[in-house]
């Protein structure tokens, strides 16, 4: 067996749970679930910084992530990738938000939520990561 169809394995099994076993079991409550979900795997799989999230979301087949811009309480990421793999058009990505929000939380040590906008014309989602510098995280 390839490469190649391994992959083509993998990515046809990723996409039976993501796309069809998630939805009909989490129904109305999706969105919520997996940005929670998101958080809880950033927890187990915690990063030094947002940078290391690029190399996270290719090794974890969620797309390609740019950094568009970071302030001193708001960063904006861009993931892009293969629109037949991503399914830009009918696949939620509150899973990758949770996941970001939750890893910035950790290394700026503030309040942390990340919300996304799906743009499917552009194949691509955008993600608008925002902390809060008036609420200090502790522990």
């Amino acid at each position: 067996m390839s490469t190649q169809q391994k992959n083509e394995i993998t990515q046809f099994g990723y996409e039976l749970i993501r796309d069809h076993v998630l939805s009909s079991i989490l129904g109305k409550n999706e969105k919520d679930i997996l940005y929670w979900c998101g958080k809880e795997l950033a927890r187990q799989f915690p990063l030094y910084d947002l940078e290391e999230a690029i190399s996270f979301f290719k090794e974890a087949g969620w797309g390609d992530l740019t950094i568009d811009k970071v302030s001193t309480d708001e960063a904006f990421c861009t993931l892009t990738g293969d629109p037949e793999v991503l399914k830009f058009d009918s696949r939620c990505f509150q899973l990758e938000a949770g996941f970001l929000a939750q890893n910035q939380q950790k290394y700026c040590g503030f309040l942390t939520e990340c919300y996304e906008e799906t743009k499917p014309k552009q194949a691509q989602v955008k993600f608008h990561i925002k902390w809060d510098l008036k609420d200090k995280i502790e522990g």
